[in-house]
């Protein structure tokens, strides 16, 4: 029997996309929240998660309210960068996710950071996310499982870290 990270058969793996999801919530038990948004990635058809990083603790930034619980997930997915978002979307909406407002807290906020190597420009969704070089807690744990990967059209991904180094970052202890 395949191990649960992997797919079931080689066909599905060579069409497979390697790509990050990000993970945040600073409404009611975050930790909680994000530990299920992993479980909830690998219900995704055609999706494996085959790697997580820490949970990490920050303060919300352009916004108001609780620290968030962030976190990062690489995923092989056989999914469209469209259908990958739509069903994120999904998985936000099962957890009680509402857009009041732009930056508003939330419930569950599941961001596809990189899709392999592709860039992605449309109404609904941009790929490289368009912060991702800006913001710690999606850059540092997006570093902690993939230290050498670069951000399409920006270069590797480590040289933005001294950038965000001043943004209050801090690894919760499993």
């Amino acid at each position: 029997m395949p191990s649960k990270d992997t797919p079931a058969d080689g066909a599905a793996a060579a069409l497979a996309v390697r790509a990050y999801i990000g993970i945040g919530a600073n409404l009611g038990d975050a930790k909680t929240t994000v530990e299920a948004a992993f479980g909830a990635l690998e219900t995704l058809p055609g999706t494996w998660v085959v790697e997580r990083s820490s949970l990490f603790r920050t303060a919300p930034m352009d916004a108001g309210g609780d620290d968030y619980v962030n976190a990062v997930a690489a995923i092989d997915t056989t999914l469209s960068a469209a259908a990958l978002l739509d069903a994120l979307q999904a998985i936000e909406n099962r957890h009680g996710r509402v857009r009041p407002y732009p930056n508003a807290p939330r419930t569950l906020d599941l961001d596809i950071l990189l899709y392999g190597q592709q860039t992605v420009q449309t109404p609904l969704l941009t790929i490289p996310h368009p912060r991702l070089s800006q913001r710690a807690f999606a850059l540092i744990p997006l570093l902690q499982i993939a230290p050498m990967i670069t951000i399409p059209g920006e270069g590797p991904a480590h040289g933005f870290a001294p950038a965000v180094a001043l943004q209050v970052i801090q690894r919760i202890a499993a």
